[in-house]
């Protein structure tokens, strides 16, 4: 699975999560549909899940006119994302890792969640 798509699904099942309340593997369960599984995804959404109350405090120490509560979910989740590959990641250049981040946030989020994702995370890198 390219890690494109292993990002992808990783948004899809840490959103489920944090929507539904269900456990990490009926989340990935529901979002490979039969597909197999792959390392990075994997990584990634056990990674978020477990170093979720870091994050937050990396993202909200980042944030102008706004609280790690009061993010729409879609960019809370991408940040969370990112933020882990930024922090955890070694094999994942901080520009990658930001890139993959708005571009997700193009296609799950409004018009404008792109342009603030890369705010935040740039913000992050400095």
């Amino acid at each position: 699975m390219k890690r494109r798509l292993a990002r992808e699904k990783a948004f899809q099942a840490l959103f489920q999560i944090d929507i539904h309340e269900v456990n990490i593997g009926e989340s990935l369960e529901h979002v490979l549909d039969e597909e197999a599984s792959d390392e990075f995804l994997e990584q990634l959404v056990h990674g978020v899940y477990e170093h979720k109350d870091q994050l937050d405090q990396m993202i909200s120490g980042n944030l102008e006119n706004w609280t790690i509560q009061r993010l729409p979910l879609v960019e809370k989740t991408l940040l969370r994302m990112a933020a882990y590959e930024l922090e955890y990641s070694e094999d994942v250049p901080e520009e990658v890792a930001i890139n993959e981040a708005v571009e997700l946030a193009k296609v799950f989020g409004d018009e404008k969640s792109g342009s603030f994702v890369n705010a935040v995370l740039s913000k992050m890198t400095k």
